[in-house]
């Protein structure tokens, strides 16, 4: 059941991370975040409920709530046409607490790959903390792209490999994980900001300023 949840989890950032860039109308976007987190939230609680008291059921479980919330707090945010420091400051919270839970995967559970995938969602909430709660205008193009990024890579390929039993070989997934994060981390900060004295020199004029 929470495999289902990923998948979805991963449309749901590759949609936000097209909003971010311009490319859907945040409006729309706002209805999916709320069918999302809606689902988001009833995951977690009923692999709660159906636990049977199992402590490491229920601490698995937990960490879907901090997107599920997310998700939920967006869509209002949107709808509604709030202020995005809100769910900035929310994010920053879900950075830190996506360490523990990358801590917990690491050792705790056994599961490098999600250890991994876990600290790729601490750096993307980071990102989102920084963009609509501190307001850093210049890193919308960047977070976009690693928001849309994320979703393909740590929420729809992991969850479709999941249910369709072929997620498997969890120590090269993990390295393999780490190498794509390293590389898109680095890779896309020169593409999203590409050197001032570039800007007037590019065939059809100036190129599009960055926000």
């Amino acid at each position: 059941m929470g495999a289902v949840g990923l998948f979805y989890v991963g449309a749901v950032l590759f949609l936000n991370g097209l909003m971010i860039l311009g490319k859907v109308d945040a409006k729309a976007a706002a209805v999916f975040n709320l069918f999302v987190g809606t689902l988001q939230v009833i995951t977690p609680t009923y692999l709660i409920f159906t636990s049977g008291g199992d402590p490491n059921t229920i601490l698995g479980a937990s960490g879907i709530y901090l997107f599920g919330f997310t998700y939920l707090y967006v869509g209002i945010t949107l709808l509604a046409g709030l202020d995005s420091t809100g769910v900035g400051w929310f994010s920053l919270f879900v950075a830190a607490a996506a360490l523990g839970y990358s801590f917990v995967n690491f050792r705790l559970f056994g599961d490098a790959p999600f250890g991994v995938i876990w600290l790729y969602w601490s750096f993307l909430w980071l990102l989102f903390f920084l963009l609509l709660g501190l307001k850093w205008e210049g890193l919308t193009a960047y977070t976009g792209w690693v928001t849309t990024i994320e979703g393909i890579v740590t929420a729809a390929i992991p969850a479709f490999l999941i249910m369709s039993g072929y997620w498997r070989n969890p120590t090269a997934t993990a390295i393999t994980l780490a190498v794509v994060g390293v590389v898109m981390a680095v890779g896309l900060w020169p593409l999203t900001h590409p050197r001032p004295h570039l800007a007037g020199t590019r065939p059809g004029g100036p190129v599009a300023r960055h926000p």
